[in-house]
């Protein structure tokens, strides 16, 4: 059986990591589009599976959270009845940040509705070790899911930002303009200096400019939710473990104790061969398993 070497299947990973679609990528390397998407499923179950394994009892002093929209086939008003219930339609991919390190603690992909918002914040309060400070936006699943998971062991605050009317014309794609922020403690005491989200939404223009699926007003957005997951499991390894961030001048994985060094895609490739060595095939209904 014909098989990519290392080197080509890091190569195509980093094409994707770095804001190709599936489409270029297989034009750039000569390579038939299956052979890319089951590529990115095997990366990105072992690129999530290797997260679990390894990101727990953070020493994190702030955290950030925040949601990102996409879509998966069609926006949720053009979704066809005979999808329904497939995953198509809008698609937030819910996030939370430590602010000190910029490691991406854990990420949801699904609804921004309640029992989504629960089992977010819910996780993220398991991989932590200490009482932090947490901000939000001013979505208000967010205060029972808080209140359920912490207690009152966290100093938590929501930012409730104000926007301008919309914009109609040549300008509507473009953000609203933000003409203020109202922050809001809702339990303990955190430092009003320090009540903010901008990290985790710069963390958000990332994703939309390192992953095509997140572009606006194009045709690369995802066809299948599996795909969609996929994609940003390996887009978060690469941002934990693989891309210096230019403000801390290493990867945030190392800031945050969880790796002890700066990892390279092609170690990346390097584990995913040996994980597919010890499961004898593609790795599917399989965890990580460390060095």
């Amino acid at each position: 059986m014909n098989k990519l070497n290392t080197e080509a299947r890091a190569a195509i990973l980093s094409s994707l990591v770095e804001g190709n679609s599936i489409a270029s990528t297989c034009r750039m390397f000569s390579v038939n589009k299956v052979t890319v998407l089951r590529l990115l499923a095997d990366a990105g179950t072992l690129a999530a599976n290797w997260h679990e394994l390894v990101v727990w009892d953070l020493q994190t002093k702030r955290v950030q959270v925040d949601e990102i929209w996409s879509f998966v086939n069609a926006k949720q008003k053009n979704v066809n009845p005979k999808n329904w219930g497939k995953g198509h339609g809008d698609t937030w991919t819910w996030v939370a940040m430590d602010a000190d390190s910029k490691l991406v603690i854990n990420w949801l992909v699904g609804g921004r509705d309640a029992s989504y918002g629960n089992a977010f914040v819910a996780d993220t309060a398991g991989r932590l070790a200490n009482r932090v400070q947490l901000t939000s936006d001013g979505w208000q699943v967010y205060r029972k899911a808080i209140q359920e998971a912490f207690g009152t062991n966290i100093d938590y605050a929501m930012l409730v930002k104000q926007y301008a009317n919309e914009r109609t014309g040549a300008v509507r794609y473009s953000p609203a303009e933000c003409i203020g922020a109202t922050p809001s403690i809702i339990v303990g005491s955190p430092d009003e200096k320090h009540i903010n989200t901008s990290f985790v939404e710069r963390q958000n223009l990332t994703m939309r400019m390192g992953m095509r699926r997140f572009t606006r007003l194009t045709n690369g957005f995802s066809k299948r939710a599996e795909n969609h997951k996929h994609a940003i499991s390996l887009h978060y390894f690469n941002y934990n473990f693989i891309r210096r961030h230019q403000t801390i001048k290493t990867t945030p994985a190392v800031m945050a104790g969880v790796a002890d060094r700066v990892w390279t895609m092609l170690d990346f490739v390097r584990l995913l061969e040996r994980e597919e060595k010890l499961l004898g095939g593609r790795l599917t209904d399989y965890k990580a398993s460390k060095p």
